[in-house]
């Protein structure tokens, strides 16, 4: 006999995908920095310091750093350039994706370096401009000077208009509640992987404990209240599990984006907590929503289905069931085992050769039911229908 429960590991991987980490607020066009002229810009924190001891016979200094802006994101691709006038660029880097730069071949002296990036002028257009700088930086030959650019800090920032301040008042507030949701809902991930492993290990209270921490501190994601009907199920607590898969259906059901594959999962694990819990013809209905869900799966569910009214000796509905099974998935071996057997109960018999005499259908249903499943006590019993109602066993069936 197949089992009704049903793995479902790999869809709620998906969804265990779907409550990934959420994206930091990116830096805003609206920020861009209006800076003035080179020489009315604020002045840098000192933040350049040259490596303590200059190689020797060398004849260049270089150049390493990062820049970050007021929003404490890398500056990316963009140029730093070292200069005596604040004009004219003597050396040029580019910082790369990560907002770190470096560079070499430096002629020794004291320079100011400058860090170039969009800037909102007056009239609204966007140019490339210094948004940032270091003044009397010192390159000795041989030595390789550090340069950062640190806009959060509040030197830089007090300079900047009031309007732009204001802004990235609001935008740090927005990462700071950004990076809080992140981290509550790292350590749901982890309490979800680590009841799914206590799960496998048969430690179902441990299992049942964590996915109530994760339902405690995500009680708005399906996902949490679905792991804890997996695990509740697993440890036959059966309303208890109907319980939160109901919880977790109410939920997936308004996502932004649905997933249909998830919440049929959840609707036929619903149906085996409900069927376990001996509400069958709740279960039914959970084991329906499901094959309408996702009709991929159809076959399956629907198996479930006849699976339980088997079970519970309710003949034509299992036989229904089961015809739905096999239109969905013809391979099911159960469900033309369960449609024969649905059968076979009005089977009549001969008086003249004493002999089963199996409606139409019948059969066939076990004869394909044999083929695809020809070891067994099932099978065993398949064949003994057949043989009392005068069929021929065919070759190709296994004897037991």
């Amino acid at each position: 006999m197949e089992k009704i429960r049903i793995a479902v590991s790999s869809r709620s991987a998906k969804m265990f995908a779907a409550i990934s980490a959420v994206f930091n607020v990116a830096i805003c066009a609206t920020l861009i920095m209006i800076v003035g002229s080179f020489m009315s810009a604020q002045s840098a924190a000192a933040q350049a310091t040259a490596s303590p001891s200059p190689a020797a016979g060398a004849t260049t200094a270089s150049i390493h750093g990062h820049a970050q802006d007021p929003l404490d994101q890398p500056v990316v691709n963009t140029k730093v350039e070292i200069t005596t006038d604040g004009k004219t660029a003597l050396d040029t880097f580019m910082t790369d994706a990560n907002g770190d730069y470096k560079g070499s071949g430096i002629k020794p002296g004291t320079y100011t370096v400058l860090l170039f990036g969009d800037i909102k002028g007056k009239d609204g257009k966007i140019t490339q401009g210094i948004i940032d700088y270091q003044q009397n930086v010192k390159f000795t030959a041989g030595t390789d000077a550090q340069v950062d650019f640190d806009m959060t800090r509040q030197a830089y920032i007090s300079k900047l208009p009031p309007d732009v301040q204001k802004q990235i008042a609001i935008v740090r507030k927005q990462n700071a509640a950004t990076q809080q949701e992140n981290s509550k809902i790292k350590n749901v991930n982890k309490l979800i992987v680590d009841a799914r492993t206590a799960r496998k290990a048969g430690n179902f209270d441990q299992a049942i404990a964590l996915d109530t921490q994760a339902t405690q501190a995500k009680p708005d994601v399906g996902l949490t209240w679905y792991e804890l009907g997996d695990s509740e199920l697993a440890a036959k607590k059966y309303p208890d599990a109907a319980t939160n898969y109901k919880k977790a259906l109410t939920l997936l059901a308004v996502e932004k984006a649905p997933k249909p594959d998830v919440i049929a999962a959840a609707d036929n694990n619903l149906g085996e907590a409900l069927a376990k819990s001996g509400d069958v013809n709740d279960a039914v209905t959970a084991y329906e929503t499901a094959a309408k869900a996702d009709p991929t799966q159809a076959g399956m569910y629907y198996t479930n289905e006849a699976i339980v009214l088997f079970k519970t000796g309710q003949g034509d509905a299992a036989g229904a069931a089961a015809d739905k099974a096999i239109a969905a998935d013809p391979n099911r071996a159960i469900a033309y085992y369960i449609k024969g057997w649905s059968l076979v109960q009005h089977a009549t018999i001969d008086p003249k050769t004493n002999k089963i005499v199996l409606p139409a259908g019948c059969a066939d249903a076990y004869h394909k039911f044999l083929s695809l499943a020809p070891t067994g006590p099932l099978a065993e019993d398949a064949q003994n229908i057949l043989q009392q109602a005068g069929e021929t066993i065919h070759s190709s069936y296994k004897k037991h």
